[in-house]
């Protein structure tokens, strides 16, 4: 009975590789039929863990990873009163486009907004609050995040209003990808593409992202209906859009030792001036049609300047995305990296973006 089995082991060996030799297309698309079980997340997880014992810090690692089933995300809806138990009072709140309200934290190593609908958490986003944000730590690198968790360049969103399937590209997929943490809890994660590590991380339910849409999508049902906002609504989301690219700004440039930007109101009536002339006369670029290019602008606002430098985004689900998109630009990088830089003006008109960087005459005469 033994020699049997074996012989018919070595005759559908044999089988196989005359399949191979001489059939090697049909032998491939047979292969591509049978979809092998991928690992779970917590068999992923412990495959890391097993690789990584012999490291020096394997167990800092495995708590990391263990970790998941208690962080951040778990305040994702819950009520206010929690966060301002457990957080305090925010430094101030900025209303947003979407609904809900920013909670705005500083006080840590790092920076928090946290957003707030109905006295419920519906989002969260983080950067540089160290072991706060575990597993997802500002700094990990990519691909150590990848191997734990799946980047997949689609994902589905199913809600009683209809069935969603978000399309990511391949660069979004390096620079943002999307991941589900719970039944209906995401995750964005945001790198930093020129070191391959970890930025920040937005926390959001389903229903925050289907309003959104920071990805393609194709969908079956209905979609979210954006909210019709008042002049003066608009004008309140803009400011704290503003503060909020002057807080992320300096984030980023105290994460690689850099001094921190003044905000600069003139210069800032400059930079609010041009996103509003791009978004009123339908166009995208450091020059204006009307007003020139960014030393006409300055010099037009009365600005007396030594070195000055701009930044612009549009269409943008936020200041955020605009910051971290800034961020994975060559160019734009550079200005938010400049060293010589100490002033900063930001002007948000609707979903236009502008920042302008600004060294005084006054200051490199000192």
């Amino acid at each position: 009975m033994k020699r049997l089995g074996c012989s018919l082991f070595i005759v559908l060996g044999i089988l196989l590789i005359i399949m191979f030799e001489y059939f090697p297309n049909e032998f491939s698309s047979m292969l591509t039929k049978f979809d092998l079980p991928q690992p779970t997340l917590e068999e992923k997880k412990e495959l890391y863990r097993e690789e990584t014992a012999t490291e020096p810090e394997a167990e800092n690692e495995e708590s990391s990873h263990a970790s998941i089933s208690e962080g951040l995300h778990d305040l994702i809806g819950e009520s206010s009163n929690v966060i301002e138990a457990q957080f305090g009072k925010p430094k101030r709140i900025d209303p947003s486009l979407y609904g809900y309200d920013w909670w705005i934290y500083d006080k840590y190593d790092g920076y928090m907004q946290i957003g707030v609908e109905n006295e419920k958490v519906v989002t969260i986003y983080v950067m540089d609050v160290g072991s706060l944000s575990e597993p997802f730590i500002s700094g990990t690198d990519y691909e150590k995040l990848s191997y734990s968790y799946s980047f997949l360049d689609h994902v589905s969103v199913n809600k009683e209003m209809g069935s969603y399937r978000f399309e990511l590209t391949g660069t979004e997929l390096e620079s943002r990808p999307l991941i589900q943490i719970q039944d209906d809890t995401w995750i964005q994660l945001y790198f930093d593409t020129f070191t391959n590590k970890l930025s920040s991380v937005r926390y959001l339910s389903g229903d925050i992202l289907l309003k959104q849409r920071p990805y393609s999508v194709t969908y079956r049902g209905a979609l979210p209906q954006e909210e019709d906002l008042s002049k003066e609504k608009w004008r309140q989301i803009e400011e704290g859009a503003e503060l909020q690219i002057l807080d992320i700004t300096n984030a980023i440039r105290d994460r690689h030792n850099l001094p921190l930007l003044t905000w600069d109101s003139e210069v800032s009536k400059v930079a609010y001036g041009h996103s509003q002339d791009m978004s009123e006369n339908n166009y995208f670029s450091h020059t204006s049609p009307t007003y020139g290019e960014l030393k006409d602008r300055l010099e037009r606002g009365d600005v007396s300047f030594y070195f000055a430098g701009e930044n612009i985004a549009a269409r943008y689900v936020d200041s955020i995305e605009a910051v971290e998109g800034w961020l994975n630009s060559e160019g734009h990088r550079v200005n938010l990296l400049n060293e010589e830089f100490t002033h900063l003006g930001i002007g948000v008109y609707e979903r236009y973006y502008t920042q302008n960087f600004m060294t005084p005459w006054a200051i490199q005469k000192n």
